[in-house]
């Protein structure tokens, strides 16, 4: 499969954000990075800023869809829940380079940028409080703090970027997301 000019811009600034952090890279960093000429990066972006929002946008697109699909893929509470911080946190695990810069360099972005970003993390927040939600009126969980046990769980996979790479792990990024799953589930289960 062919690599577009985009697609190779956003995946050296990814390497070079992770190796350097936001503040450190330069575009020509990132355009060496891509086989490319300095003026090549402002071809597709207009500054080092909105190429790393376009990095944190789809990275949190991508998150959002896939937990509403993991949300979506079950009505029973245990299983919905376990399914969604499973997915949640494989996702982190497998792309803790790009959840890293995200997460740790989200002030670099301009106030609008951190604007639409927050609008896509309550979003993501929104969905687990809805899982919690409806596991508590079914009598499954007992959580008497949604949101706050929403973004507690959801720290689990967020925090995985800050030291986990798959690479040099002891364990594999279906095993950390295993963990964080049963953690949920003993998290709120009532019983």
């Amino acid at each position: 499969m062919t690599t577009t000019a985009r697609e190779r811009l956003m995946s050296a600034a990814v390497d070079a954000f992770a190796e350097k952090g936001f503040a450190a890279t330069t575009t020509r960093d990132i355009a060496s990075r891509a086989g490319m000429s300095p003026a090549a990066v402002y071809v597709h972006h207009d500054s080092k800023e909105s190429l790393f929002f376009q990095v944190s946008l789809s990275g949190h697109r991508e998150t959002l869809e896939l937990v509403e699909k993991s949300a979506a893929r079950t009505d029973e509470p245990v299983e919905r829940l376990r399914g969604l911080i499973y997915d949640f946190s494989l996702w982190h695990a497998r792309n803790s380079r790009v959840g890293r810069i995200v997460q740790y360099e989200f002030n670099a972005l301009t106030p609008e940028h951190r604007t639409e970003i927050g609008d896509y993390r309550r979003r993501i927040e929104r969905v687990v409080r809805d899982v919690l939600a409806d596991g508590v009126a079914v009598g499954a969980f007992d959580v008497d703090d949604l949101g706050g046990t929403a973004r507690a769980l959801l720290s689990l996979g967020v925090d995985l970027v800050r030291w986990y790479s798959p690479e040099a792990g002891s364990r594999t990024p279906e095993a950390m997301a295993t963990l964080h799953a049963s953690l949920a589930v003993r998290m709120v289960h009532k019983g």
